[in-house]
């Protein structure tokens, strides 16, 4: 397999043309760039709930400080909806792409909106009428409905609903309706916010570290960590973007989903459904592992899933896998569940378009069973063209993008 020729978009190629993108650290892209690829850390001790009842007692909350989200009241002890904070996600993605999207598909990754049930109840306490609409919040599927109601999009509206690999196969599905001609333009992401009763579910299965840092690929790793995050995307085939003038702000080249229904929570111990998954996405963009420059990892910090995917990177890069530097952007944002691929595509389009790598916090002790370039020395400038984004989840389900550095939209391709 040889690289992708830096040359025009054909009909069916999808291109970004927007995103807006929500993290502990705040609203937008500057916030990443001032939190993540800086190398900080959003942890802190949970404040939305008594996490006293629990093992684990922090989280990356957003508490109001770095940029607001527009439209969306934070304040002590209170969870932003995920529908309040997607419409914000989706209003900046649209402007950014200087569309209004009508007519576009809109693909959610998301399993309802869980702060809801406890609005309801405390209501019911409190003697008070609970809010139907935001009940109606709770469930998946009223999550994408909402978003195109609101915004005048259009179809299909979906909820994906397979938890950690949600917002990547929201995308994954959005890229495949672009490029097979069934779609122009789609809108496509995910949410998640850290709620009590996610927590405790995590909490019960001994997912999470006690610690204020979940410490991705390190040999004293102990679990993962929580955190909020919402990203929507605009995806576009590049025949459309170039017609109307918009800016390709990277492209979306390959994509891969695999389940290797190993266990119900346990990775595969060689990572086969992962390296299935990155497979796939590579020989869909037409690339080999020569050609990728960072991998952005699904790295959750827990024991099994750090040593599982860096086998998997193995088997994908090959001898070329010593060589491509990789962190888990998880040590920074925490894990943001259905949220997170589209958290991280945006993460890894910056990286692409700044020419900066994000690191892995908190690797102070090699583990054997992780050998790879974890970039834990802070940021680490690299001029790369094409990056690989991994996520896994419960279920044996997992799913990879290859993203690459923008191109020019403005001449036509060569014939062969």
């Amino acid at each position: 397999m040889t690289g992708r020729e830096d040359t025009a978009a054909n009909p069916q190629d999808v291109v970004v043309t927007g995103y807006g993108v929500f993290t502990a650290f705040g609203f937008g892209a500057e916030a990443l760039r001032d939190g993540v690829f800086a190398g900080r850390s959003a942890f802190g001790p949970v404040t939305r709930f008594d996490p006293a009842p629990f093992h684990a007692s922090y989280a990356a909350e957003y508490t109001g400080k770095g940029p607001e989200v527009p439209g969306v009241t934070i304040g002590p002890g209170t969870t932003p909806g995920q529908v309040e904070v997607l419409l914000a996600c989706t209003r900046a993605a649209l402007e950014m792409a200087g569309t209004d999207g009508s007519g576009a598909a809109v693909l959610i990754g998301t399993n309802g909106d869980h702060s809801t049930g406890r609005d309801f109840w405390a209501a019911q306490q409190a003697g008070r009428s609970p809010d139907e609409l935001r009940s109606l919040d709770s469930l998946a599927g009223r999550i994408p409905q909402r978003i195109a109601e609101e915004l005048g999009l259009g179809m299909p509206r979906l909820a994906f609903v397979n938890a950690c690999v949600a917002a990547t196969n929201a995308i994954a599905h959005a890229a495949q309706l672009i490029s097979s001609g069934a779609a122009t333009t789609v809108v496509c992401g995910g949410a998640s916010m850290v709620t009590e009763d996610v927590f405790a579910r995590f909490d019960s299965g001994q997912a999470m570290t006690r610690d204020a840092e979940p410490r991705p690929f390190s040999a004293d790793r102990a679990g993962l960590l929580q955190g909020d995050g919402a990203a929507v995307l605009v995806l576009e085939s590049a025949q459309a973007a170039r017609a109307r003038g918009a800016e390709s702000l990277g492209r979306v080249v390959g994509w891969g989903m695999a389940s290797d229904a190993f266990q119900v929570v346990q990775p595969h111990p060689q990572g086969a459904g992962l390296a299935a998954a990155a497979h796939t996405a590579l020989r869909r963009a037409g690339v080999g592992p020569q050609d990728i420059g960072y991998v952005n990892a699904h790295g959750t910090g827990t024991a099994l899933n750090d040593s599982a995917e860096t086998t998997a990177l193995h088997t994908v890069l090959g001898d070329h896998a010593p060589h491509v530097p990789v962190s888990s952007t998880k040590s920074s944002t925490g894990h943001m569940l259905e949220a997170t691929g589209a958290v991280e595509a945006v993460i890894t389009l910056l990286a692409l378009q700044d020419g900066v790598l994000p690191p892995t916090l908190g690797l102070r002790e090699a583990d054997p069973d992780c050998d790879l370039d974890y970039i834990p020395e802070g940021p680490r400038p690299a001029a790369i063209t094409r990056a690989l984004s991994l996520n896994a989840a419960f279920g044996g389900v997992n799913a990879a993008l290859v993203l690459e550095r923008a191109r020019p939209l403005d001449h036509k391709e060569p014939t062969p």
